[in-house]
């Protein structure tokens, strides 16, 4: 099998993989019980359920690539030939309260190398999705699959900006040693919004914002959302430039090398 039919199978198994999961998914929306982990974030059936269903599935199918994800942990094996990254409800706290905004995250990777990534929006009916080197592609529920592309957008004067919080930021007052200048940022953009996780990045493939901001990441955050957001035309990095981006605590995602540099400028602290 060559390389190029493998990553396809990959994949169509990442699609079928996240369509199920939304078929378990959206029937709890609004009809199941909230908790809360030890850290203080939301966990529901939901996000358990989906991701044993994941893992069950990945299991069958590859039974020897190793598995991780955020409800059941796992392998942490940066360079593992085979490691898949799931996410089952990206967006638990929007999950909890009604809110359309989560998805499901499911991320490939090769040899420590993001192959293939699926942001499935359930709600929303629409998937956007990537593989190394085949372009990013946007489906809505029903309709046509079609190649899409970032913004050709590179001032931050002229840029959509979205985030999904003030955390580790100087806008927050808990943390005086902040990560970023959030607040010269958000006077410069053409436009700023908070709004939550995975829907960003797929709005940011879609052309529909230009930058994308999370102060506190996760692995199974990042994975799905890099070759999407790559294979679309646009860069992502941590808040201090690393584009090794899967393994890091925070992320910014730009519709376009030049403007993610100029984001980068306005960001970095005094």
């Amino acid at each position: 099998m060559t390389a190029d039919v493998f990553l396809n199978e990959i994949l169509d198994f990442a699609l079928a993989l996240s369509r199920e999961a939304g078929q378990f998914i959206l029937p709890l929306w609004k009809n199941v019980a909230v908790e809360n982990k030890v850290d203080g974030s939301e966990v529901t059936e939901a996000d358990r359920g989906a991701e044993q269903l994941l893992r069950r599935r990945i299991a069958e199918r590859y039974p020897d690539h190793a598995v991780l994800g955020e409800e059941f942990g796992g392998d942490y094996a940066r360079d593992a030939e085979h490691l898949w990254l799931l996410d089952p409800v990206d967006g638990t706290a929007s999950f909890a309260i009604g809110l359309p905004l989560f998805g499901t995250l499911i991320g490939y990777l090769r040899r420590g190398e993001p192959q293939v990534g699926v942001i499935g929006a359930h709600a929303l009916g629409e998937t956007v999705y990537a593989a190394a080197g085949q372009g990013c592609w946007y489906q809505r529920a029903g309709g046509d699959v079609q190649q899409v592309r970032t913004s050709a957008v590179t001032e931050p004067a002229a840029a959509f900006v979205v985030s999904t919080s003030i955390e580790n930021t100087d806008l927050d007052p808990r943390h005086p040693k902040a990560s970023a200048c959030l607040s010269r940022l958000y006077r410069e953009a053409r436009r700023f919004r908070w709004s939550g996780d995975c829907i960003n990045y797929a709005l940011l493939c879609l052309g529909r914002i230009d930058v994308a901001i999370d102060p506190r990441m996760n692995p199974w955050d990042i994975a799905a959302a890099a070759p999407c957001v790559r294979e679309a035309g646009g860069v992502l990095s941590s808040l201090d430039g690393d584009q090794d981006v899967v393994w890091q605590s925070d992320l910014v995602a730009s519709a376009n090398p030049t403007l993610h540099a100029n984001v980068l400028q306005l960001l970095r602290p005094s």
